[in-house]
C-alpha cells in the first residue's frame, strides 16, 4: 500500500516535514488554510511596499545550510544572504544609541567601554554558550522527546552541569557581568524564547553564541524568500500543495485518522501531521475522546508573548535607524511583569523596529522606507482598534522623539496586526505569536507530545511541540517528526 501523508499547514515545520517524507518516496499533500505558504512567515505587498508578516531575524545560518544540504542543495540556490553590520542597534534608557558590531573584536571593545575586564569575560561566556549550542543544536533538539531515556547518554549526563539546565540565564549572565547595559544586551535574545530571563534556563546562553558569533543575516527580498525556497524544494520532491484549504475536522475510523474534512473536500491519508496550532488541532479538529490533553492542561501552559504589529510605508528616508532596532528606553523589568506576571496591556512597553529597506531596495519604492514595528504583549488580551491606535501613537511618539524626526505625517500605508488576527489566520491559542514559553517545566519531554497518544497515525509539529519556538527550531521540528513517521512505516 502506498503511504499517503497529509500535512496540515505550510509553516517552516510543515514544509520541512513534507519535504523530508517526499524525498523518501512518500506521497505528501500539504493543506494550507491561507492563500500562500509560510504560516506566520507570509508576505504581502501594498502601495509598492513588500512586508514580511512575521519573523524578521535570520539567526543560526548553519541550521538553514544543513537543511538544504540534506537534499543536495545550497541556500544560495534559492536566495541571497547578506550579513548585517551592525547586527542591530539598541536604544537604552539614558537615550544612548548603541550599534552592535558584527566583528567580534569590535564588540569586545564595546564591552570594555562599559565594564573593564568584560571582554575577557565575554570570551568565557561565549565559550560556554558555544558548548551548549553544539550539544543543543547538534544533538538535543533532534530528540523526539518520547522518553527520558533519549537523554540518558554519557555526553548529556556528563555535561549536565555545563548545560546549566537548572539555573536561570539571568543569574548566569550576572556571574560574568555587572553593567546594566551589558546585562540587558545579553538578556535580549531570551525574548525570542518567550519567558523572563529569571525563568529561562541558562542553557539558552546558546542564543548569545548564535547572536554574537554566528551573526545576524538577511535574505534579500525578505524572510519569505526562505519560504519560497523551501516550497520550491518541496515541489521538486513531489509534494502537492492545496491552498485556501482549511481543515475543519479529522475523521477517525478504526483507531486511526482516516481523512481530513476541509473547505475543499475530503482528503484521505494513511498518516497525518498537523503543523497547525496544536491546541486547535487537539481541541477543535478531533472528537473529545481523541484529545491528547485536557482543557486544564492547556489553560495551565505558560505561553510566549503575543505581538502588536504595525506595517508602515513611509514616503521619505528615515535617519538614526538601522535594519534592526531594539528600543530599551523604558523599564525592561516592568514590561516583563506586564507580559508574564500580571498580564495586561503594558504601561510603557519596549518595542522593536525593523527597517529592511535600509538593506534591501526591493521592499520599498525609491526614496521611501519600509517599517515593521513590534510591541511584545501578553497573550489572551482584549484586542480592539482603539487599543491598537493608542499604542501606535504611544510608540510612534517615542520613536519620533528619540530619532528627532517626524514620521507619522509621512506614513502613506499602515496595517496593524494583533491577537484577533493571529486567531483568525492561524487559530493561534490565546492569540499567541511565538508558541509555548521555553521554561524548564516546558522543555524537551515536558512539551506537548509530537504524537497523539490515542491515534497512532496522527503527529504534531511546530512551535508548540518539540523542540520549541523560533524559525530554526521549527525547521528541526519538521525533520524530527518526519523521522518518527518513517519509523512507523519501516
Amino acid at each position: 500500500m502506498t503511504e499517503n501523508i497529509i500535512v496540515i499547514g505550510s509553516g517552516f515545520s510543515s514544509l520541512a516535514a513534507a519535504t523530508s517524507l517526499a524525498t523518501e518516496g512518500k506521497e505528501v499533500t500539504v493543506l494550507e488554510k491561507n492563500s500562500q505558504t509560510g504560516g506566520r512567515a507570509r508576505q504581502f505587498s501594498a502601495s509598492g511596499f513588500t512586508f514580511d508578516m512575521g519573523p524578521s531575524w535570520y539567526w543560526m545560518p548553519d541550521v538553514f545550510d544543513a537543511y538544504f544540504e540534506r537534499f543536495g542543495k545550497k541556500v544560495s540556490d534559492y536566495y541571497e544572504l547578506v550579513r548585517l553590520d551592525p547586527s542591530y542597534q539598541v536604544i537604552f534608557q539614558d537615550k544612548e544609541f548603541v550599534d552592535i558590531p558584527a566583528a567580534y573584536n569590535e564588540l569586545k571593545e564595546l564591552f570594555e567601554k562599559y565594564e573593564k575586564g568584560s571582554g575577557a569575560e565575554l570570551d568565557k561566556f561565549l565559550a560556554e554558550g558555544e558548548y551548549k549550542y553544539r550539544v543543543g543544536m547538534d544533538d538535543l533538539v533532534h530528540k523526539p522527546s518520547q522518553s527520558i531515556l533519549e537523554f540518558a547518554q554519557w555526553k548529556v549526563i556528563a555535561g549536565v552541569f555545563k548545560l546549566q539546565l537548572f539555573s536561570s540565564i539571568s543569574k548566569h549572565i550576572r556571574k560574568h557581568f555587572t553593567h546594566p547595559k551589558l546585562i540587558e544586551l545579553l538578556e535580549f535574545p531570551v525574548l525570542f524564547l518567550g519567558a523572563k530571563p529569571q525563568d529561562t534556563p541558562a542553557l539558552y546562553s546558546l542564543m548569545n553564541f548564535a547572536d554574537i558569533k554566528l551573526g545576524t543575516w538577511y535574505p534579500l527580498g525578505g524572510m519569505h524568500k526562505i519560504v519560497e525556497g523551501m516550497t520550491a524544494l518541496a515541489k521538486e520532491k513531489g509534494v502537492e500543495f492545496v491552498l485556501d484549504c482549511e481543515v475543519k475536522k479529522l475523521e477517525v475510523k478504526d483507531g486511526k485518522v482516516s481523512k481530513a474534512i476541509t473547505t475543499k473536500g475530503d482528503f484521505e491519508g494513511t498518516h497525518f501531521i498537523s503543523g497547525a496550532d496544536y491546541h486547535h488541532t487537539d481541541k477543535h479538529l478531533l472528537d473529545a475522546q481523541y484529545h491528547n490533553y485536557t482543557k486544564k492542561y492547556w489553560d495551565t501552559r505558560k505561553m510566549a508573548p503575543s505581538s502588536l504589529l504595525f506595517y508602515l510605508g513611509v514616503d521619505k528616508k528615515l535617519t538614526g535607524l538601522r535594519h534592526h532596532n531594539l528600543f530599551f528606553d523604558e523599564s525592561f523589568d516592568q514590561h516583563a511583569i506586564e507580559i508574564y506576571d500580571d498580564p495586561q496591556w503594558p504601561s510603557n512597553p519596549l518595542f522593536y523596529v525593523c527597517v529592511p529597506s535600509i538593506t534591501d531596495d526591493s521592499v520599498a519604492p525609491e526614496g521611501k522606507e519600509n517599517v515593521f514595528l513590534l510591541v511584545p504583549v501578553a497573550p489572551d488580551l482584549k484586542d480592539d482598534e482603539e487599543t491598537r491606535e493608542k499604542y501606535y501613537h504611544m510608540v510612534m511618539e517615542r520613536l519620533e522623539s528619540l530619532t528627532k524626526q517626524k514620521i507619522r505625517e509621512h506614513v502613506i500605508y499602515k496595517k496593524s496586526y494583533a491577537h484577533a488576527d493571529f486567531k483568525a489566520d492561524y487559530h493561534a491559542f490565546k492569540g499567541n505569536a511565538y508558541g509555548l514559553a521555553n521554561t524548564l517545566t516546558q522543555t524537551a519531554i515536558l512539551k506537548p507530545n509530537l504524537r497523539n497518544k490515542k491515534l497512532k497515525n496522527l503527529f504534531y509539529t511546530g512551535q508548540l511541540t518539540t523542540p520549541g519556538p523560533g524559525v530554526p527550531p521549527s525547521l528541526v521540528s519538521g525533520q524530527v517528526v518526519a523521522k518518527e513517521v518513517l519509523k512507523t512505516l519501516s
